[in-house]
């Protein structure tokens, strides 16, 4: 929460504006700071800090650090605290402070701001709190977020390219359309000569451009502003990626690489959870923040089977949820009590299968487009020069 605080200081009166997680926190930093507050009054925000605005991994690893240099946890979270310039970041650890000095733990904490710490991280550190072992808990949590993170720049780095190519062609088409052809419509109003129908037709668009001007313009800048809101409000709830997985997972080889790469995500963090000491059926209750919904459907389904007595190998492969390495490292895992160990190599084994697959699309996509973006521009091109071409044939 933001507060709006007036307050006597060195230079007289001052209004100062914090992030704290209640009033009385905001009257502590304000005493910290040696003013002495007059008044403290909540501002009203139009937003929620979200994990947009604090960075999870840099939590984890800046608290293993100063834990790991022999800090208390409360005393970690105060220097995080103190260092913090961003806003929204600073009202998530002031938020933590004041949970903790009411004498909650610190999974507890975490729990009250579901926005920004997923389950999956509450259930480690729950764990961790058991056994005094929250570094370690911190280790796996962040071994874990870095294998995704590097799984999603691959993807990232390997669609900056194509994007590229979508837009500059896509600029120049609409350049071709929306200037070079309206002109070549006026030269060409007048020639008297019969031109070819597809000529005619873009000669007639360029007209209709170039005759309204103006209404094509903000039509054009009005479906432009729809889709642009459009695409962000299914994105903000998560629709969008959730389509246009469906829509990938159609096409052929790419939906099975998709479903091999999610059930990797799957066999991390539950091999991560495992690790923690926290048993499979809240492990894999825990995992399902991290999945699709119909593989979340699929992860009750493994839970009822293990409660009534099943083994998670056979569980996985009657669900459809166990690859066939992933099914034999399982058993594998279940005969020697390495479960854990199994599932955390299953996702490396299939990590690599899908970064493999990334570069043989990108290598044979990328000349495919550049082949249909040149077959779209040399089209309009070779369209508007047809007449030129007739008319240079009538001459000789």
């Amino acid at each position: 929460m933001q507060f709006s605080i007036r307050a006597v200081g060195p230079e007289g009166i001052e209004t100062l504006q914090l992030e704290a997680a209640s009033a009385d926190e905001a009257r502590r930093e304000v005493l910290a700071r040696r003013f002495q507050p007059i008044s403290i009054r909540q501002v009203a925000s139009w937003r929620r800090a979200s994990r947009a605005d604090f960075d999870l991994l840099l939590f984890s690893e800046e608290l293993l650090a100063l834990l790991s240099a022999g800090l208390a946890l409360t005393e970690a979270l105060a220097a995080l605290h103190e260092k913090e310039q961003r806003p929204a970041a600073a009202a998530v650890l002031a938020a933590l402070r004041a949970s903790l000095a009411d004498g909650r733990r610190f999974a507890a904490a975490l729990a009250e701001q579901p926005a920004i710490f997923p389950p999956l991280y509450c259930g480690l550190m729950r764990s961790a709190e058991g056994t005094s072992s929250l570094d370690s808990a911190l280790s796996r949590f962040i071994e874990y977020r870095q294998r995704i993170d590097q799984i999603r720049r691959h993807v990232g780095q390997a669609m900056i390219y194509p994007a590229i190519l979508l837009a500059v062609g896509g600029l120049v088409s609409l350049f071709l359309l929306g200037y070079v052809v309206p002109s070549f419509a006026s030269v060409y109003q007048n020639a008297g000569r019969e031109l070819p129908m597809a000529s005619r037709w873009l000669l007639q668009w360029g007209r209709m451009v170039s005759e309204h001007a103006l209404p094509v313009a903000l039509f054009a800048a009005l479906v432009l502003a729809a889709l642009i809101w459009a695409l962000s409000g299914a994105t903000r709830r998560g629709r969008l990626l959730e389509r246009l997985r469906q829509g990938a997972a159609r096409l052929p080889q790419v939906g099975q690489y998709l479903r091999t790469f999610e059930l990797a995500r799957l066999y991390l963090a539950l091999g991560t959870l495992l690790e923690g000491g926290i048993p499979i059926v809240a492990a894999l209750e825990l995992c399902s923040g991290v999945v699709s919904p119909s593989v979340r459907s699929r992860i009750d389904e493994v839970m009822q089977h293990i409660r009534e007595g099943i083994p998670a190998s056979a569980a996985f492969e009657r669900t459809g949820l166990a690859t066939p390495v992933a099914l034999r490292l399982m058993r594998v895992g279940e005969h020697t009590g390495q479960l854990a160990d199994m599932q955390m190599r299953a996702a490396r084994f299939h990590d690599a299968e899908v970064e493999r697959f990334i570069a043989r699309f990108t290598r044979s996509f990328e000349p495919l487009l550049m082949a249909a973006i040149g077959i779209v521009v040399g089209t309009i091109v070779v369209l508007l020069y047809m007449p030129i071409f007739d008319l240079a044939g009538s001459f000789q």
